[in-house]
């Protein structure tokens, strides 16, 4: 295949790729008072970063990360939240193409790009919502932000790890080509 066709066929696979992420991120299983929510929108990007690699699976976390501000953004209070917990906690999401090449790299991937966007959140909610925690959360009483921030950010971005890898572990048999781009690399 042509250079100039597999450009066109990752951007608009990745162009799918995002706007399935931005539907999915509307089906949420669960959601917290301060945001924050269930979901298995970060699918979507996994696959095209296990899929195409590093660079496009960047850019299309960078294009979800700004569709994630424009059309979630209501708990961005100020710029420190809208660079931290959108542009900059979707964006890390990315680093799962770095395994791309792998045998399982989608497995190794989705762990990297759920716990970076996790420290992202982590360090955000530290540093900017640390002056909002409440006296106690689920049912322990909070003396640290660092230890709230945790317990907050690591309820939902475990589950929506986990939520990933079944996923992919459930497809990986029947679509398991497509989630290593093998279909790619022999076109």
């Amino acid at each position: 295949m042509k250079k100039s066709n597999l450009t066109l066929r990752a951007l608009t696979e990745g162009a799918v790729m995002v706007a399935l992420a931005q539907v999915l991120s509307y089906l949420k299983l669960f959601e917290l008072p301060q945001g924050g929510s269930i979901t298995v929108a970060m699918l979507p990007i996994f696959v095209y970063c296990a899929r195409w690699g590093f660079g496009p699976g960047m850019l299309a976390s960078f294009a979800y990360s700004v569709l994630q501000l424009l059309l979630d953004g209501a708990y961005a209070w100020g710029w420190q939240s809208m660079l931290g917990d959108y542009i900059v906690a979707f964006s890390v999401l990315g680093l799962a193409g770095l395994f791309h090449k792998q045998e399982k790299g989608f497995f190794t991937g989705t762990v990297v790009g759920s716990l970076a966007r996790f420290l992202v959140h982590y360090l955000v909610g530290v540093w900017v919502w640390g002056e909002y925690m409440p006296d106690t959360f689920f049912g322990m009483t909070m003396t640290t932000p660092w230890f709230y921030s945790f317990l907050y950010n690591g309820s939902y971005m475990l589950v929506d790890m986990i939520l990933c890898l079944v996923i992919g572990a459930l497809l990986w048999k029947p679509m398991g080509k497509y989630l290593r781009g093998e279909d790619i690399r022999r076109a």
